[in-house]
Formats: C-alpha cells, sequence, structure tokens
C-alpha cells in the first residue's frame, strides 16, 4: 500500500519561511557512519564532496530560498556515545545553513514537551516521526491539527529560547 506522507525532501520545497525539527531521543538507529565513528574514523571536513550528502544539498537550496532551518535537540547529560557522535556530525547540518540548538533534559523539566519528534514547516504542517524503542523509524505522519501544531510550535519555541548554540555546547 503506497504512503499518502510525501517525502521529507517535497515539504522543505514548499516551505515559504520556516522549518523547525525537535528531537527528544537520546539515540536513534545505529547507522554505517555511526559505528565508523565508534571505530575511531573521522571526517575530513576539508573534503566537502566527501560527506556532502543529497539531505545537506536540501536543506543549502531551501536556505537559499530564505526559509529559516531550526534543530533543537533535547539530550540528557552526560550525554550517550550517540549523541557525541551527533554533535560531531552536526557540522554538516550547520554547514547546510541549520541552526542548531542543544538543551539538557534537566532544563526542559516546565516545558510541555511532544511526545515524538518533529518537523514543523511554516508553523502549519508538522511532519511527526514515530520511532521503534531501538530507534528505528516506524513511520511518519504529517497533520495539519490545530492543537497539535500549537503544542509543537510552543515546545519548539521554549526548547529553543533556554538551549545553547552548537557552537558553545560542549559535550
Amino acid at each position: 500500500m503506497p504512503s499518502s506522507v510525501p517525502s521529507f525532501a517535497e515539504l522543505p520545497g514548499h516551505c515559504q519561511r520556516s522549518a523547525v525539527h525537535l528531537e527528544l531521543r537520546d539515540s536513534y538507529a545505529a547507522t554505517d557512519r555511526y559505528e565508523a565513528w565508534k571505530r575511531g574514523e573521522r571526517i575530513n571536513w576539508e573534503h566537502r564532496e566527501s560527506w556532502w550528502h543529497p539531505y545537506d544539498q536540501l536543506i543549502a537550496d531551501t536556505v537559499s530560498r530564505g526559509v529559516v532551518i531550526r534543530r533543537a535537540r533535547v539530550i540528557f547529560e552526560p550525554v550517550s556515545d550517540y549523541i557525541r557522535w551527533e554533535h560531531y556530525v552536526t557540522h554538516a547540518n550547520v554547514t547546510a545553513g541549520e541552526e542548531v540548538r542543544w538543551l539538557p533534559r534537566r532544563l526542559a523539566t516546565a516545558i510541555a514537551l511532544p511526545g515524538n519528534d518533529f518537523w514543523l514547516f511554516d508553523d502549519a504542517l508538522l511532519r511527526v516521526h514515530h520511532f521503534s524503542g531501538d530507534g528505528g523509524v516506524v513511520e511518519d505522519e504529517i497533520t495539519a491539527d490545530a492543537e497539535a501544531v500549537k503544542l509543537c510550535s510552543a515546545a519548539f519555541e521554549a526548547v529553543w529560547e533556554r538551549a545553547t548554540p552548537h557552537h558553545r555546547y560542549q559535550v
């Protein structure tokens, strides 16, 4: 059965003003890149062609149209190895044009957080990520439900306000 959820690549292309992404997990399904990092392999950031992916280009193209893209991560401290790796590879996100911030979970107690990671496009359309316990994507859901949009927008802005910019957050 074909999915009625548009691919992620379609959504930034239709975005006019803003896209925000809230991440609430301390680990996601392991990737080859993460496993290589755990073995001590590092990216040569000076050779962009070796690490620049279609996602990075999609973000760069979207930002070049004037869309502001912000990502916030709520994390436990001390951080997990996965978060150490995520912090390391965030160089690619920032190079592509994303603004990224980190919020220790202990500072999020007074924030009403949604139960799932999400992207919010132009304060109107949510792409909600549903994960399995081991961090694999189970499915994505698209909704424009006004209450869900309001909760997610408020949660993101509250996290963003308290979070530390990527260049200042040390893992």
